[in-house]
Protein backbone atom coordinates (compact mmCIF):
# COMPACT_ATOMS: atom_id res chain seq x y z
CA UNK A 1 0.00 0.00 0.00
CA UNK A 2 1.23 3.47 -0.82
CA UNK A 3 2.22 5.67 2.08
CA UNK A 4 0.13 8.82 2.08
CA UNK A 5 1.99 11.96 1.42
CA UNK A 6 1.60 14.67 3.98
CA UNK A 7 1.66 12.06 6.73
CA UNK A 8 4.74 13.15 8.58
CA UNK A 9 2.84 15.00 11.26
CA UNK A 10 4.99 18.14 10.83
CA UNK A 11 2.53 20.18 8.74
CA UNK A 12 0.47 23.01 10.28
CA UNK A 13 -2.86 21.67 11.50
CA UNK A 14 -5.01 23.84 9.22
CA UNK A 15 -7.90 22.95 6.88
CA UNK A 16 -6.91 23.18 3.24
CA UNK A 17 -9.74 25.63 2.60
CA UNK A 18 -8.01 28.18 4.83
CA UNK A 19 -4.58 27.74 3.22
CA UNK A 20 -6.10 27.99 -0.27
CA UNK A 21 -7.91 31.22 0.55
CA UNK A 22 -4.70 32.67 2.01
CA UNK A 23 -2.96 31.95 -1.30
CA UNK A 24 -5.65 33.95 -3.15
CA UNK A 25 -8.95 32.99 -4.72
CA UNK A 26 -10.12 34.72 -7.89
CA UNK A 27 -13.14 34.61 -10.19
CA UNK A 28 -11.50 32.28 -12.71
CA UNK A 29 -10.83 29.69 -10.02
CA UNK A 30 -14.40 30.02 -8.76
CA UNK A 31 -15.92 29.28 -12.17
CA UNK A 32 -13.71 26.19 -12.52
CA UNK A 33 -14.85 25.05 -9.09
CA UNK A 34 -18.46 25.81 -10.00
CA UNK A 35 -18.34 23.67 -13.14
CA UNK A 36 -16.65 20.82 -11.28
CA UNK A 37 -19.07 21.07 -8.34
CA UNK A 38 -22.09 20.89 -10.64
CA UNK A 39 -20.67 17.84 -12.40
CA UNK A 40 -19.79 16.01 -9.21
CA UNK A 41 -23.16 16.87 -7.69
CA UNK A 42 -24.94 15.27 -10.64
CA UNK A 43 -22.71 12.18 -10.38
CA UNK A 44 -23.22 11.93 -6.61
CA UNK A 45 -27.02 12.09 -6.86
CA UNK A 46 -27.75 8.51 -8.00
CA UNK A 47 -24.78 7.08 -6.10
CA UNK A 48 -25.84 8.58 -2.77
CA UNK A 49 -29.34 7.14 -3.08
CA UNK A 50 -28.09 3.78 -4.36
CA UNK A 51 -25.60 3.35 -1.51
CA UNK A 52 -28.25 4.23 1.07
CA UNK A 53 -30.76 1.75 -0.37
CA UNK A 54 -28.12 -0.99 -0.54
CA UNK A 55 -27.24 -0.25 3.10
CA UNK A 56 -30.77 -1.12 4.18
CA UNK A 57 -32.03 2.41 4.73
CA UNK A 58 -33.92 5.04 2.71
CA UNK A 59 -32.56 7.04 -0.25
CA UNK A 60 -32.81 10.44 1.43
CA UNK A 61 -30.33 9.34 4.11
CA UNK A 62 -27.74 8.94 1.38
CA UNK A 63 -28.48 12.44 0.10
CA UNK A 64 -28.32 13.91 3.62
CA UNK A 65 -24.92 12.24 4.05
CA UNK A 66 -23.57 13.62 0.79
CA UNK A 67 -24.78 17.09 1.76
CA UNK A 68 -23.66 17.32 5.40
CA UNK A 69 -20.58 15.11 5.36
CA UNK A 70 -19.60 16.14 1.85
CA UNK A 71 -19.68 19.82 2.77
CA UNK A 72 -17.71 19.37 6.01
CA UNK A 73 -15.07 17.08 4.47
CA UNK A 74 -14.37 19.74 1.86
CA UNK A 75 -14.53 22.63 4.34
CA UNK A 76 -12.37 21.06 7.08
CA UNK A 77 -10.30 18.49 5.20
CA UNK A 78 -6.61 18.37 4.36
CA UNK A 79 -6.96 17.96 0.58
CA UNK A 80 -7.74 20.47 -2.16
CA UNK A 81 -9.72 17.94 -4.18
CA UNK A 82 -11.37 15.43 -1.82
CA UNK A 83 -15.09 14.77 -2.35
CA UNK A 84 -16.80 13.04 0.54
CA UNK A 85 -20.03 11.12 0.93
CA UNK A 86 -21.45 7.59 1.25
CA UNK A 87 -19.36 4.91 -0.47
CA UNK A 88 -19.53 1.23 -1.29
CA UNK A 89 -16.99 0.30 1.37
CA UNK A 90 -19.56 0.96 4.10
CA UNK A 91 -22.57 -0.72 2.51
CA UNK A 92 -22.18 -4.16 4.06
CA UNK A 93 -21.22 -3.09 7.56
CA UNK A 94 -24.02 -0.47 7.65
CA UNK A 95 -26.48 -3.12 6.47
CA UNK A 96 -25.34 -5.53 9.21
CA UNK A 97 -25.49 -2.89 11.96
CA UNK A 98 -29.01 -1.81 10.92
CA UNK A 99 -30.14 -5.45 10.76
CA UNK A 100 -28.87 -6.12 14.30
CA UNK A 101 -29.38 -2.80 16.08
CA UNK A 102 -31.61 -0.63 13.87
CA UNK A 103 -30.82 2.84 12.56
CA UNK A 104 -30.43 4.15 16.13
CA UNK A 105 -27.64 1.63 16.62
CA UNK A 106 -25.99 2.86 13.44
CA UNK A 107 -26.10 6.43 14.77
CA UNK A 108 -24.24 5.45 17.96
CA UNK A 109 -21.76 3.33 15.95
CA UNK A 110 -20.98 6.22 13.62
CA UNK A 111 -20.63 8.69 16.49
CA UNK A 112 -18.04 6.40 18.09
CA UNK A 113 -16.24 5.98 14.77
CA UNK A 114 -16.25 9.72 14.21
CA UNK A 115 -14.81 10.32 17.67
CA UNK A 116 -12.04 7.80 16.94
CA UNK A 117 -11.18 9.51 13.67
CA UNK A 118 -11.06 12.87 15.44
CA UNK A 119 -8.64 11.45 18.00
CA UNK A 120 -6.53 9.84 15.24
CA UNK A 121 -6.26 13.16 13.46
CA UNK A 122 -5.62 15.32 16.53
CA UNK A 123 -2.98 12.85 17.75
CA UNK A 124 -1.38 12.95 14.29
CA UNK A 125 -1.81 9.27 13.52
CA UNK A 126 -2.21 9.90 9.79
CA UNK A 127 0.97 8.02 8.89
CA UNK A 128 -0.33 4.82 10.55
CA UNK A 129 -2.31 4.02 7.41
CA UNK A 130 0.86 2.56 5.92
CA UNK A 131 0.71 -0.25 8.46
CA UNK A 132 -2.46 -1.72 6.92
CA UNK A 133 -1.08 -4.47 4.64
CA UNK A 134 -1.95 -4.28 0.96
CA UNK A 135 -3.21 -7.92 0.81
CA UNK A 136 -5.69 -7.11 3.60
CA UNK A 137 -7.15 -4.07 1.81
CA UNK A 138 -7.28 -5.98 -1.48
CA UNK A 139 -9.00 -8.96 0.15
CA UNK A 140 -11.70 -7.11 2.01
CA UNK A 141 -12.34 -4.67 -0.86
CA UNK A 142 -12.88 -7.60 -3.24
CA UNK A 143 -15.09 -9.25 -0.62
CA UNK A 144 -17.19 -6.13 -0.22
CA UNK A 145 -17.57 -5.98 -4.01
CA UNK A 146 -18.92 -9.55 -4.09
CA UNK A 147 -21.39 -8.75 -1.31
CA UNK A 148 -22.60 -5.55 -2.96
CA UNK A 149 -23.11 -7.41 -6.24
CA UNK A 150 -25.02 -10.15 -4.42
CA UNK A 151 -27.32 -7.65 -2.73
CA UNK A 152 -28.42 -6.17 -6.06
CA UNK A 153 -29.61 -9.37 -7.74
CA UNK A 154 -33.17 -9.11 -6.42
CA UNK A 155 -33.74 -5.56 -7.69
CA UNK A 156 -31.77 -6.18 -10.90
CA UNK A 157 -33.93 -9.18 -11.89
CA UNK A 158 -37.16 -8.07 -10.20
CA UNK A 159 -37.50 -11.26 -8.17
CA UNK A 160 -40.68 -11.72 -6.14
CA UNK A 161 -39.17 -12.09 -2.67
CA UNK A 162 -40.47 -10.71 0.60
CA UNK A 163 -36.97 -10.38 2.04
CA UNK A 164 -33.39 -11.27 1.19
CA UNK A 165 -31.46 -13.40 3.73
CA UNK A 166 -28.37 -11.63 5.07
CA UNK A 167 -26.13 -14.73 4.92
CA UNK A 168 -24.20 -15.01 1.64
CA UNK A 169 -24.97 -18.65 0.84
CA UNK A 170 -28.57 -18.44 2.04
CA UNK A 171 -28.99 -15.36 -0.13
CA UNK A 172 -27.91 -17.19 -3.29
CA UNK A 173 -30.01 -20.23 -2.40
CA UNK A 174 -33.04 -17.92 -2.13
CA UNK A 175 -32.19 -16.33 -5.49
CA UNK A 176 -31.98 -19.73 -7.17
CA UNK A 177 -35.21 -20.88 -5.49
CA UNK A 178 -37.06 -17.75 -6.71
CA UNK A 179 -35.35 -17.49 -10.12
CA UNK A 180 -38.58 -18.31 -11.94
CA UNK A 181 -40.25 -15.20 -10.50
CA UNK A 182 -38.03 -12.72 -12.37
CA UNK A 183 -39.79 -9.80 -14.07
CA UNK A 184 -38.93 -9.31 -17.77
CA UNK A 185 -39.67 -5.57 -17.69
CA UNK A 186 -37.42 -5.03 -14.67
CA UNK A 187 -34.66 -7.11 -16.28
CA UNK A 188 -34.96 -5.10 -19.47
CA UNK A 189 -34.65 -1.77 -17.62
CA UNK A 190 -31.70 -3.08 -15.58
CA UNK A 191 -29.80 -4.25 -18.66
CA UNK A 192 -30.65 -1.00 -20.45
CA UNK A 193 -29.15 1.03 -17.60
CA UNK A 194 -26.14 -1.29 -17.37
CA UNK A 195 -25.50 -1.12 -21.10
CA UNK A 196 -25.85 2.68 -21.10
CA UNK A 197 -23.33 3.01 -18.25
CA UNK A 198 -20.76 0.74 -19.90
CA UNK A 199 -21.22 2.29 -23.36
CA UNK A 200 -20.95 5.83 -22.00
CA UNK A 201 -17.78 4.99 -20.10
CA UNK A 202 -16.18 3.51 -23.20
CA UNK A 203 -17.24 6.12 -25.77
CA UNK A 204 -17.82 9.39 -23.87
CA UNK A 205 -15.93 9.03 -20.59
CA UNK A 206 -16.31 12.72 -19.70
CA UNK A 207 -20.08 12.20 -19.28
CA UNK A 208 -20.97 10.39 -16.02
CA UNK A 209 -22.20 6.94 -16.95
CA UNK A 210 -24.41 6.38 -13.86
CA UNK A 211 -26.36 9.56 -14.61
CA UNK A 212 -26.91 8.49 -18.23
CA UNK A 213 -28.03 5.02 -17.15
CA UNK A 214 -30.47 6.24 -14.49
CA UNK A 215 -31.95 9.01 -16.65
CA UNK A 216 -32.39 6.75 -19.67
CA UNK A 217 -33.99 4.02 -17.58
CA UNK A 218 -36.35 6.50 -15.89
CA UNK A 219 -37.44 8.02 -19.20
CA UNK A 220 -38.02 4.58 -20.66
CA UNK A 221 -40.19 3.50 -17.72
CA UNK A 222 -42.20 6.74 -17.94
CA UNK A 223 -42.59 6.66 -21.73
CA UNK A 224 -43.64 3.01 -21.93
CA UNK A 225 -45.65 3.02 -18.72
CA UNK A 226 -43.81 -0.03 -17.41
CA UNK A 227 -44.89 -1.51 -14.11
CA UNK A 228 -41.52 -1.73 -12.36
CA UNK A 229 -40.57 -0.88 -8.81
CA UNK A 230 -39.32 2.68 -8.32
CA UNK A 231 -38.12 4.84 -5.45
CA UNK A 232 -41.66 6.23 -5.24
CA UNK A 233 -43.38 2.83 -5.09
CA UNK A 234 -41.06 1.42 -2.42
CA UNK A 235 -40.14 4.47 -0.33
CA UNK A 236 -42.85 6.98 -1.24
CA UNK A 237 -40.28 9.31 -2.80
CA UNK A 238 -37.84 11.48 -0.88
CA UNK A 239 -38.58 14.47 1.39
CA UNK A 240 -38.56 17.96 -0.06
CA UNK A 241 -37.11 19.41 3.13
CA UNK A 242 -33.60 19.46 4.55
CA UNK A 243 -32.83 17.29 7.59
CA UNK A 244 -33.09 18.61 11.13
CA UNK A 245 -30.60 18.19 13.94
CA UNK A 246 -31.29 15.26 16.27
CA UNK A 247 -29.32 14.51 19.41
CA UNK A 248 -29.02 10.72 19.85
CA UNK A 249 -29.21 8.80 23.11
CA UNK A 250 -25.97 7.04 23.97
CA UNK A 251 -25.67 4.50 26.79
CA UNK A 252 -22.63 2.62 28.09
CA UNK A 253 -24.21 -0.73 27.24
CA UNK A 254 -24.84 0.45 23.67
CA UNK A 255 -21.24 1.58 23.38
CA UNK A 256 -19.98 -1.83 24.48
CA UNK A 257 -22.17 -3.58 21.93
CA UNK A 258 -21.24 -1.37 19.02
CA UNK A 259 -17.57 -0.61 19.66
CA UNK A 260 -16.19 -3.37 17.37
CA UNK A 261 -18.32 -2.17 14.44
CA UNK A 262 -17.34 1.43 15.21
CA UNK A 263 -13.66 0.50 15.06
CA UNK A 264 -14.20 -1.13 11.66
CA UNK A 265 -16.00 1.94 10.31
CA UNK A 266 -13.23 4.21 11.62
CA UNK A 267 -10.59 1.97 10.05
CA UNK A 268 -12.37 1.82 6.70
CA UNK A 269 -13.03 5.57 6.69
CA UNK A 270 -9.38 6.29 7.41
CA UNK A 271 -8.11 3.89 4.77
CA UNK A 272 -10.46 4.96 1.99
CA UNK A 273 -10.23 8.70 2.65
CA UNK A 274 -6.42 8.75 2.72
CA UNK A 275 -6.15 6.46 -0.30
CA UNK A 276 -8.45 8.86 -2.13
CA UNK A 277 -6.13 11.72 -1.14
CA UNK A 278 -3.14 9.74 -2.40
CA UNK A 279 -4.87 9.23 -5.76
CA UNK A 280 -5.64 12.95 -5.96
CA UNK A 281 -2.04 13.84 -5.11
CA UNK A 282 -0.80 11.52 -7.82
CA UNK A 283 -3.05 13.12 -10.43
CA UNK A 284 -2.30 16.73 -9.48
CA UNK A 285 1.10 16.83 -7.81
CA UNK A 286 -0.49 18.30 -4.70
CA UNK A 287 0.23 17.15 -1.12
CA UNK A 288 -2.55 16.55 1.37
CA UNK A 289 -2.36 16.73 5.17
CA UNK A 290 -3.47 13.32 6.38
CA UNK A 291 -3.96 14.33 10.03
CA UNK A 292 -6.27 17.22 9.15
CA UNK A 293 -8.11 14.89 6.75
CA UNK A 294 -8.74 12.29 9.47
CA UNK A 295 -10.03 14.94 11.88
CA UNK A 296 -12.36 16.27 9.17
CA UNK A 297 -13.64 12.76 8.48
CA UNK A 298 -14.40 12.38 12.17
CA UNK A 299 -16.29 15.66 12.42
CA UNK A 300 -18.18 14.92 9.18
CA UNK A 301 -19.33 11.50 10.34
CA UNK A 302 -20.53 12.85 13.67
CA UNK A 303 -22.50 15.61 11.94
CA UNK A 304 -23.83 13.25 9.26
CA UNK A 305 -25.74 10.97 11.63
CA UNK A 306 -26.93 13.91 13.73
CA UNK A 307 -28.69 15.12 10.59
CA UNK A 308 -30.16 11.78 9.59
CA UNK A 309 -27.29 10.46 7.47
CA UNK A 310 -25.03 7.41 7.40
CA UNK A 311 -21.23 6.95 7.59
CA UNK A 312 -19.17 8.81 4.99
CA UNK A 313 -15.63 8.95 3.73
CA UNK A 314 -13.61 10.29 0.82
CA UNK A 315 -14.94 8.88 -2.45
CA UNK A 316 -12.21 8.05 -4.94
CA UNK A 317 -14.43 8.03 -8.05
CA UNK A 318 -16.07 11.37 -7.23
CA UNK A 319 -12.72 12.90 -6.27
CA UNK A 320 -11.27 11.85 -9.64
CA UNK A 321 -14.37 13.26 -11.37
CA UNK A 322 -13.80 16.55 -9.54
CA UNK A 323 -10.20 16.76 -10.75
CA UNK A 324 -11.06 15.84 -14.33
CA UNK A 325 -13.88 18.38 -14.34
CA UNK A 326 -11.48 21.19 -13.49
CA UNK A 327 -11.95 21.51 -9.73
CA UNK A 328 -9.17 23.54 -8.12
CA UNK A 329 -10.05 24.01 -4.46
CA UNK A 330 -12.30 22.58 -1.70
CA UNK A 331 -14.97 25.05 -2.83
CA UNK A 332 -15.86 22.55 -5.59
CA UNK A 333 -16.78 19.98 -2.93
CA UNK A 334 -18.94 22.51 -1.11
CA UNK A 335 -20.71 23.40 -4.36
CA UNK A 336 -21.36 19.68 -4.96
CA UNK A 337 -23.18 19.60 -1.61
CA UNK A 338 -25.16 22.72 -2.58
CA UNK A 339 -26.25 21.04 -5.84
CA UNK A 340 -27.74 18.18 -3.83
CA UNK A 341 -29.51 20.69 -1.56
CA UNK A 342 -31.05 22.25 -4.65
CA UNK A 343 -32.22 18.84 -5.86
CA UNK A 344 -33.97 18.09 -2.56
CA UNK A 345 -35.63 21.50 -2.41
CA UNK A 346 -36.77 21.77 -6.03
CA UNK A 347 -36.51 18.44 -7.87
CA UNK A 348 -37.17 15.79 -5.21
CA UNK A 349 -40.47 14.60 -6.81
CA UNK A 350 -38.52 13.49 -9.89
CA UNK A 351 -36.65 10.94 -7.78
CA UNK A 352 -39.90 9.00 -7.37
CA UNK A 353 -39.68 7.92 -11.02
CA UNK A 354 -36.19 6.39 -10.72
CA UNK A 355 -36.46 2.60 -11.16
CA UNK A 356 -34.65 0.59 -8.51
CA UNK A 357 -33.35 -1.72 -11.24
CA UNK A 358 -31.31 1.17 -12.66
CA UNK A 359 -29.75 1.85 -9.25
CA UNK A 360 -29.00 -1.87 -8.95
CA UNK A 361 -27.18 -1.62 -12.28
CA UNK A 362 -25.18 1.36 -10.99
CA UNK A 363 -24.13 -0.58 -7.91
CA UNK A 364 -23.14 -3.62 -9.95
CA UNK A 365 -20.76 -1.41 -11.91
CA UNK A 366 -19.51 0.05 -8.62
CA UNK A 367 -18.95 -3.50 -7.32
CA UNK A 368 -16.94 -4.42 -10.41
CA UNK A 369 -14.80 -1.29 -10.04
CA UNK A 370 -14.27 -2.00 -6.32
CA UNK A 371 -13.19 -5.58 -6.92
CA UNK A 372 -10.14 -4.44 -8.92
CA UNK A 373 -9.99 -7.94 -10.33
CA UNK A 374 -6.67 -7.38 -12.07
CA UNK A 375 -5.02 -6.52 -8.74
CA UNK A 376 -6.62 -9.50 -7.01
CA UNK A 377 -5.42 -11.92 -9.68
CA UNK A 378 -1.97 -10.32 -9.74
CA UNK A 379 -1.59 -10.84 -5.99
CA UNK A 380 -2.16 -14.57 -6.46
CA UNK A 381 1.42 -14.63 -7.79
CA UNK A 382 2.80 -12.91 -4.67
CA UNK A 383 4.58 -14.78 -1.84
CA UNK A 384 2.42 -17.50 -0.31
CA UNK A 385 1.99 -15.64 2.96
CA UNK A 386 0.51 -12.61 1.14
CA UNK A 387 -1.78 -14.88 -0.89
CA UNK A 388 -2.95 -16.54 2.34
CA UNK A 389 -3.71 -13.19 3.99
CA UNK A 390 -5.60 -11.86 0.97
CA UNK A 391 -7.66 -15.03 0.39
CA UNK A 392 -8.47 -15.46 4.08
CA UNK A 393 -9.56 -11.81 4.38
CA UNK A 394 -11.67 -12.17 1.23
CA UNK A 395 -13.31 -15.39 2.44
CA UNK A 396 -14.05 -14.05 5.93
CA UNK A 397 -15.53 -10.85 4.46
CA UNK A 398 -17.90 -12.81 2.24
CA UNK A 399 -18.81 -15.70 4.53
CA UNK A 400 -18.50 -14.36 8.10
CA UNK A 401 -18.26 -10.62 8.71
CA UNK A 402 -16.25 -7.63 7.55
CA UNK A 403 -15.18 -6.74 11.09
CA UNK A 404 -13.80 -10.23 11.70
CA UNK A 405 -12.11 -10.19 8.29
CA UNK A 406 -10.25 -6.94 8.90
CA UNK A 407 -9.05 -7.87 12.38
CA UNK A 408 -8.01 -11.42 11.43
CA UNK A 409 -6.33 -10.20 8.24
CA UNK A 410 -4.29 -7.54 10.04
CA UNK A 411 -3.34 -9.93 12.86
CA UNK A 412 -2.30 -12.70 10.46
CA UNK A 413 -0.33 -10.27 8.30
CA UNK A 414 1.39 -8.95 11.44
CA UNK A 415 2.32 -12.44 12.61
CA UNK A 416 3.68 -13.37 9.19
CA UNK A 417 5.63 -10.11 9.07
CA UNK A 418 7.17 -10.82 12.46
CA UNK A 419 8.15 -14.28 11.29
CA UNK A 420 9.83 -12.79 8.24
CA UNK A 421 11.64 -10.26 10.37
CA UNK A 422 12.87 -12.99 12.71
CA UNK A 423 14.20 -14.89 9.70
CA UNK A 424 16.04 -11.78 8.53
CA UNK A 425 17.96 -11.59 11.82
CA UNK A 426 21.03 -13.86 11.76
CA UNK A 427 23.10 -15.14 14.67
CA UNK A 428 26.73 -15.62 13.61
CA UNK A 429 29.85 -16.88 15.33
CA UNK A 430 33.60 -16.68 14.83
CA UNK A 431 35.69 -19.24 16.68
CA UNK A 432 39.45 -19.36 17.27
CA UNK A 433 40.27 -16.96 14.47
CA UNK A 434 38.44 -18.94 11.78
CA UNK A 435 35.45 -17.55 9.91
CA UNK A 436 32.47 -19.81 10.59
CA UNK A 437 28.93 -19.84 9.16
CA UNK A 438 25.99 -20.01 11.51
CA UNK A 439 22.41 -19.35 10.37
CA UNK A 440 23.67 -18.85 6.82
CA UNK A 441 25.78 -15.73 7.45
CA UNK A 442 29.58 -15.45 7.56
CA UNK A 443 31.37 -13.10 9.93
CA UNK A 444 34.67 -11.38 9.29
CA UNK A 445 37.78 -13.14 10.56
CA UNK A 446 38.88 -12.11 14.02
CA UNK A 447 41.92 -12.89 16.10
CA UNK A 448 40.02 -14.59 18.89
CA UNK A 449 42.18 -15.99 21.73
CA UNK A 450 41.58 -19.44 23.13
CA UNK A 451 38.86 -19.50 25.75
CA UNK A 452 36.87 -16.72 24.08
CA UNK A 453 33.82 -17.11 21.85
CA UNK A 454 32.36 -14.34 19.71
CA UNK A 455 28.77 -14.28 18.49
CA UNK A 456 27.09 -11.57 16.45
CA UNK A 457 23.42 -10.65 16.09
CA UNK A 458 22.73 -9.19 12.66
CA UNK A 459 19.27 -7.57 12.47
CA UNK A 460 16.43 -6.56 14.79
CA UNK A 461 16.61 -8.23 18.21
CA UNK A 462 12.99 -8.61 19.32
CA UNK A 463 10.66 -11.23 20.75
CA UNK A 464 10.53 -13.10 17.44
CA UNK A 465 14.31 -13.65 17.67
CA UNK A 466 14.80 -14.01 21.43
CA UNK A 467 13.80 -17.67 21.56
CA UNK A 468 16.09 -18.58 18.67
CA UNK A 469 18.90 -16.64 20.34
CA UNK A 470 18.50 -18.72 23.49
CA UNK A 471 18.31 -21.99 21.52
CA UNK A 472 21.49 -21.24 19.57
CA UNK A 473 23.47 -20.36 22.70
CA UNK A 474 22.06 -23.30 24.65
CA UNK A 475 23.42 -25.62 21.95
CA UNK A 476 27.06 -24.65 22.69
CA UNK A 477 29.14 -27.76 23.30
CA UNK A 478 31.14 -26.13 26.07
CA UNK A 479 31.06 -22.80 27.83
CA UNK A 480 34.01 -20.42 27.19
CA UNK A 481 35.72 -18.32 29.81
CA UNK A 482 34.67 -15.12 28.00
CA UNK A 483 31.64 -14.70 25.74
CA UNK A 484 31.51 -11.62 23.47
CA UNK A 485 28.15 -10.72 21.94
CA UNK A 486 28.50 -8.23 19.08
CA UNK A 487 25.46 -5.97 18.67
CA UNK A 488 26.72 -3.40 16.17
CA UNK A 489 24.13 -4.53 13.58
CA UNK A 490 21.19 -4.69 15.98
CA UNK A 491 18.77 -1.97 14.85
CA UNK A 492 16.14 -2.44 17.55
CA UNK A 493 15.83 -4.07 20.96
CA UNK A 494 12.61 -4.88 22.82
CA UNK A 495 11.90 -6.00 26.38
CA UNK A 496 11.71 -9.70 25.44
CA UNK A 497 15.19 -9.50 23.96
CA UNK A 498 16.44 -7.70 27.08
CA UNK A 499 14.99 -10.48 29.21
CA UNK A 500 16.72 -13.08 26.99
CA UNK A 501 20.00 -11.22 27.53
CA UNK A 502 19.52 -11.28 31.30
CA UNK A 503 18.67 -15.00 31.26
CA UNK A 504 21.83 -15.65 29.24
CA UNK A 505 23.89 -13.49 31.62
CA UNK A 506 22.68 -15.55 34.58
CA UNK A 507 23.61 -18.77 32.75
CA UNK A 508 27.06 -17.34 31.98
CA UNK A 509 27.54 -16.36 35.61
CA UNK A 510 26.55 -19.83 36.86
CA UNK A 511 29.00 -21.40 34.37
CA UNK A 512 31.81 -19.05 35.32
CA UNK A 513 31.72 -17.24 31.95
CA UNK A 514 32.25 -13.49 31.66
CA UNK A 515 29.71 -11.87 29.28
CA UNK A 516 30.79 -8.83 27.24
CA UNK A 517 28.62 -6.76 24.90
CA UNK A 518 30.20 -5.05 21.90
CA UNK A 519 29.00 -2.21 19.67
CA UNK A 520 25.78 -1.44 21.58
CA UNK A 521 24.08 1.63 20.09
CA UNK A 522 23.35 4.55 22.38
CA UNK A 523 19.56 4.17 22.12
CA UNK A 524 19.77 0.52 23.13
CA UNK A 525 22.29 1.32 25.85
CA UNK A 526 19.70 3.73 27.27
CA UNK A 527 17.06 0.99 27.21
CA UNK A 528 19.39 -1.45 28.97
CA UNK A 529 20.24 1.18 31.58
CA UNK A 530 16.58 2.02 32.27
CA UNK A 531 15.69 -1.67 32.66
CA UNK A 532 18.64 -2.29 35.01
CA UNK A 533 20.42 -4.69 32.66
CA UNK A 534 23.59 -2.62 32.52
CA UNK A 535 23.98 -2.77 36.29
CA UNK A 536 23.76 -6.58 36.07
CA UNK A 537 26.30 -6.97 33.28
CA UNK A 538 28.47 -4.08 34.46
CA UNK A 539 29.27 -0.85 32.64
CA UNK A 540 32.87 -2.00 32.20
CA UNK A 541 31.66 -5.02 30.23
CA UNK A 542 29.91 -2.90 27.60
CA UNK A 543 32.54 -2.18 24.92
CA UNK A 544 32.50 0.38 22.12
CA UNK A 545 33.70 -2.07 19.44
CA UNK A 546 35.07 -5.55 18.93
CA UNK A 547 38.68 -4.46 19.41
CA UNK A 548 37.84 -3.01 22.80
CA UNK A 549 35.88 -6.17 23.63
CA UNK A 550 38.81 -8.43 22.68
CA UNK A 551 41.14 -6.26 24.75
CA UNK A 552 38.74 -6.54 27.70
CA UNK A 553 38.57 -10.33 27.14
CA UNK A 554 42.35 -10.51 27.22
CA UNK A 555 42.34 -8.59 30.51
CA UNK A 556 39.77 -11.01 32.00
CA UNK A 557 41.79 -14.04 30.88
CA UNK A 558 45.00 -12.54 32.30
CA UNK A 559 43.32 -11.86 35.65
CA UNK A 560 42.05 -15.44 35.79
CA UNK A 561 45.46 -16.90 34.90
CA UNK A 562 47.03 -14.74 37.56
CA UNK A 563 44.48 -15.93 40.10
CA UNK A 564 45.11 -19.55 39.15
CA UNK A 565 48.91 -19.14 39.49
CA UNK A 566 48.63 -17.41 42.86
CA UNK A 567 49.56 -19.74 45.72
CA UNK A 568 46.59 -20.96 47.67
Amino acid sequence: MAIPSGATGKEPFLPRTLTVLREGYDGGTFFKDLAAGLTVGIVALPLAMAFAIASGTTPERGLFTAIVAGFLISLLGGSRYQIGGPTGAFVIIIFNVIMKHGYDGLVVTTLLAGAMLLVFGLCRFGALIKYIPYPVTTGFTAGIAVLIFSQQVKDFLGLSMQSVPPDFFEKWQAYIHNAATFDPATCGIAFLALGAIILTRKTIPRIPGPVVGVVLASLTVWALGLDVETIGSRFGGIPTELPTFTLPTVTLERVRQLLPDAMTIALLAGIESLLSCVVADGMTGDKHNSNVELAAQGAANIASVMFGGIPATGAIARTVTNIRSGGRTPVAGMIHAAVLVGFILYLAPLASFIPLASLAAVLMVVAWDMSEMHKFLRLLHAPKSDVLVMCLTFALTVVIDLTVAVYVGVMLASLLFMRRMSEVTQICTCLDGEATKVQGRETAELDVPEGVKVYEIDGPFFFGVADRFQNVLAALDRQPEVFILRMRKVSTLDSTAVNALEVFWRKCRSDGTQLLLSGVRETMRTTLRRMGTLSLIGEGNICENIDAALARAGQVLAERREAEDRPQ
